[in-house]
């Protein structure tokens, strides 16, 4: 029996599978724990290394069973198909042992000063340290990096005489620092960790009395995995999920019984993405010569477009075994492919966090480096906030020094969509969505630094960084002008219309498809050089896609059914972070118009139209 990861398999047993022959000829079963997380670029990485597997299992003689195992995943089967490439069967008898559970939806009070509401943050570390100082054990989850630091901080400051007793734990950790949290936590030496949904799964955690989560994980899938990590031998639980003011937390709070009815989202790979598909066909060369053969783990454009593409680059070469032999595919590379195969990201590896001794401090996926760790950036780390000096992509290398943690960045950016080629449309209403391949450019073009107490800005800072492009999937919804004459949106506000659909259908997204906003992009205009007309992007994250945008597609109906009535059902007069505003946004939040979109969505969807303009007239959107 061998117990591994996927990084084990991808680098270690399948280039030496000579070597593991001896093992491979008796492999009988194949168990994969904990499914759900296999999604997206991750997900589409593991699709292809289990057909490696799969493949290398042949040559040896052996067809092992798989067994794929998951508590929280919409439609099962059809993830585990696509990722074994193999007829599956479905048992979903549920036998594990539970106890009693409370769970909480908590609505942050009123400021009585300012008269807005608290935020999520300031919540979960005024709960979590109440329940340290009641002597339970607790984690809390929060959605990020920068929200898991500063939640950590803060229970600690409101627990004083326990601070010690309390970690955060995020990914970009070190190895050695990971473990001593994570061992700390299951000898039942700490009372409460404060992480990201690096602790979801997959680590031993020991028994736990209560789960804090900071904001709506972003799918009901995370929530429910989430809330399982407390209450685990049968004892009574707590779960409280406090909401932030995003979209789906807001909605999610009007809707609370959508939290046990509704059932997990569905999660997607795309094994057809080149982009990942090409690099595991060079692998999959190197541990034996690819042939017509192969087709049946590749399917026939994947493997031939591959194959051609690596020949071009000369890191695969057509031979002969011999002169009546078929063609094979071979490796002509150097050294092994393998280690130069990431698993867990696109097509970008990590960038290193170092101070200017060369200490590291940890590590950002590249795609996220030039918005994150760009000149001037404020980046945190265990707590601890740093100002970076330098970032060097060409080394991957971006420096830092300590720095106060009165402020926080937000970079500002341009991003320009081109679309390459339409597959499919239907129409939405009276609007048309349209499915296909598009390249986005973008490049951040400076950064606002805010006092992370109130978010005023404080100063403004252009930047001067290399543009980035994109090929990816994406979904796109065309208005004519009919629809936006008889919708009643004005000239002037159109482009804020355009702009806050968009942002409000990112938000909810992820309620869907496995998916986090942050994984998706958008774009919109009010007049598109190639489609001609009024357009909102929504676009896949990754290079190639990972699966998003085609559920997008398909979900498309209620994914801006759901949007309109979170717009139009928040309680805001012009828009807040609770509808429209995007904490991602590289133009500021800049316009936007939350009356006009609503009108706009409303229209489309054949709904009466609620004009905020005047919240007493209502007309029928015909």
């Amino acid at each position: 029996m061998v117990f591994t990861n996927p990084e084990m398999l991808h680098g270690g047993l399948l280039p030496n599978h000579a070597r593991w022959a001896p093992f491979l000829m008796r492999l009988r079963l194949v168990v994969i724990d904990e499914m759900h997380v296999f999604r997206g670029v991750f997900g589409t990485h593991l699709a292809h290394v289990l057909r490696r597997l799969r493949r290398l299992c042949e040559h040896h003689g052996t067809h092992p069973a798989f067994v794929l195992c998951s508590a929280t995943i919409g439609d099962p089967a059809t993830l585990a198909q696509a990722l074994c490439g193999a007829a599956v069967e479905t048992v979903t008898n549920d036998t594990a042992a539970k106890g009693a559970r409370t769970i909480a939806l908590l609505q942050p009070p009123t400021d009585p000063l300012s008269g807005s509401r608290f935020s999520a943050n300031s919540e979960t570390a005024l709960l979590t340290a109440a329940l340290v100082r009641a002597d339970h054990r607790v984690i809390a989850f929060c959605r990020g990096r920068r929200a898991t630091e500063v939640v950590a901080a803060e229970v600690q400051r409101r627990a004083p005489s326990r601070a010690q007793l309390v970690r955060a734990y995020r990914a970009g950790y070190l190895a050695d620092e990971r473990r001593e949290i994570e061992d700390a936590l299951a000898n039942g030496d700490l009372r409460a960790v404060v992480t990201t949904s690096a602790l979801e799964l997959g680590v031993d955690i020991g028994s736990l009395d209560a789960c804090v989560i900071n904001g709506f994980p972003g799918t009901i899938a995370s929530t429910w995995q989430q809330i399982g990590r407390v209450g685990r031998n049968g004892q009574p639980s707590l779960a409280v999920v406090v909401a932030g003011d995003d979209q789906l937390d807001q909605w999610l709070v009007r809707h609370p019984r959508a939290l046990f009815e509704r059932p997990p989202e569905r999660a997607v790979i795309n094994t057809t993405n080149p982009f990942i598909a090409r690099p595991h066909l060079a692998c999959a060369a190197f541990e034996r010569p690819l042939g017509h053969t192969d087709e049946r783990w590749w399917g026939d454009d994947t493997l031939a477009d591959g194959v051609r593409d690596l020949v071009h680059d000369g890191l695969l070469a057509i031979r002969r075994p011999d002169r009546f032999a078929t063609p094979r595919a071979m490796w002509s590379g150097k050294g092994v492919p393998a280690p130069r195969v990431g698993l867990r990201s696109g097509a970008g590896g990590e960038v290193k966090i170092r101070l200017p001794d060369d200490t590291l401090v940890g590590t950002i996926d590249a795609t996220r480096a030039t918005n994150a760790v760009h000149p001037g950036a404020v980046y945190l780390h265990q707590g601890r906030p740093y100002e970076v000096r330098s970032l060097d992509l060409d080394a991957r290398v971006a420096v830092v020094m300590p720095a106060n943690g009165d402020t926080y960045t937000q970079a500002r950016s341009d991003v320009a969509i081109r679309v390459v080629h339409t597959e499919q449309r239907r129409a939405v209403g009276p609007a048309m969505l349209h499915l296909g391949e598009v390249e986005v450019s973008s490049q951040v073009t400076g950064f606002q630094r805010r006092e992370l107490a109130t978010r005023r800005v404080l100063e403004t800072t252009r930047l001067d960084l290399p543009a980035t492009r994109l090929r990816t999937r994406s979904f796109w919804l065309t208005f004519d002008d009919a629809t936006i004459r008889h919708a009643r949106i004005g000239e002037i506000d159109l482009p804020g219309a355009l702009h806050a659909a968009e942002h409000a259908a990112i938000g909810m997204l992820p309620l869907f498809t496995i998916c986090d906003r942050w994984d998706v992009g958008g774009v919109s205009t009010a007049l598109h050089e190639d489609t001609g007309a009024p357009t909102v992007f929504i676009y896949d994250g990754y290079p190639g896609g990972a699966g998003i945008a085609e559920l997008g597609w398909h979900a498309a109906d209620e994914l801006f059914d759901a949007t309109h009535d979170a717009i139009a059902g928040c309680a805001c007069s012009a828009g807040c972070p609770s509808c429209i505003q995007s904490p991602k946004c590289g133009n500021g939040n800049e316009p936007l118009d939350k009356a006009a979109a609503v009108d706009l969505l409303g229209y489309i969807l054949g709904k009466h139209v609620i004009d905020l303009r005047d919240a007493s007239s209502r007309v029928p959107a015909a």
